[in-house]
């Protein structure tokens, strides 16, 4: 069975572990923690040096969630988890809303190299951590390319508001889902680099494909004239949750 942990509080902490320490900021609301990214990340990435992973990952713990910040990006599709823009970050990265229907979840995925920074803004989400299989298959590959079997889940982790997680492929593959039944979720996310495609994986064969392009439901507040498009409805990133 995998190890199941069930976190309510923020899973970063402030502090930061270098040699000349500086305090890291609170953003007192969303809009500054914009600003504070920018400043932190400037025109590079988490990968760019210089720039402390840690450090970003504790800006991202320290904003407190308010609604009042976000409730103009909280736009829900009943069928699927949506992902709505909030800033661009120059190219460098992309910070933006999911909004979780209740029984939605993402198929698994990896991050095309990227780092995932994932915070909880309202509701919970639950967590599935998998190890990369042996060898990465496609579906399109000869039936002979290897043998098949089932992902393996390493972790499960329950996040509820305020609470924080960093995934990167370093890590291994993971699931994100809406285990309440009633109600929607919210979570922030600051992807650097950004990213338009990734792999999903098939959970009973470790099979992977092509998710087709990630596109965003709204931006800045404003649903986009032209979603739902046919690359939104395409995208296979949302499962269904049993």
């Amino acid at each position: 069975m995998p190890a199941r942990t069930h976190n309510n509080e923020s899973s970063i902490t402030a502090s930061v572990d270098n040699k000349d320490p500086v305090p890291v900021p609170v953003p007192a609301s969303l809009d500054e923690l914009v600003k504070l990214l920018h400043a932190e990340l400037g025109s590079k990435g988490l990968d760019c040096e210089g720039v402390d992973v840690d450090r970003v990952k504790a800006l991202m713990s320290n904003y407190v969630s308010n609604e009042d910040d976000w409730k103009k990006y909280a736009l829900f599709d009943k069928n699927r988890y949506t992902r709505n823009l909030v800033d661009d970050g120059n190219g460098k990265f992309n910070l933006m809303i999911l909004a979780w229907p209740e029984n939605v979840g993402s198929a698994i995925h990896d991050h095309s190299g990227a780092h995932c920074i994932m915070k909880i803004l309202d509701g919970e989400l639950k967590e599935t951590l998998y190890d990369w299989p042996e060898k990465v298959i496609n579906e399109s590959d000869h039936p002979d390319s290897g043998r098949v079997s089932p992902m393996n889940v390493k972790k499960e982790t329950i996040l509820g508001r305020d609470a924080c997680a960093y995934m990167s492929d370093q890590l291994g593959l993971h699931r994100v889902s809406n285990p309440l039944k009633t109600t929607g979720s919210l979570s922030l996310h600051l992807y650097t680099p950004p990213y338009e495609t990734c792999k999903t994986f098939n959970e009973r064969s470790s099979k992977a494909r092509s998710s087709g392009k990630c596109v965003f439901y709204s931006a800045r507040g404003q649903k986009l004239e032209s979603c739902p498009s046919a690359a939104y409805l395409e995208c296979s990133l949302t499962a269904d949750i049993e």
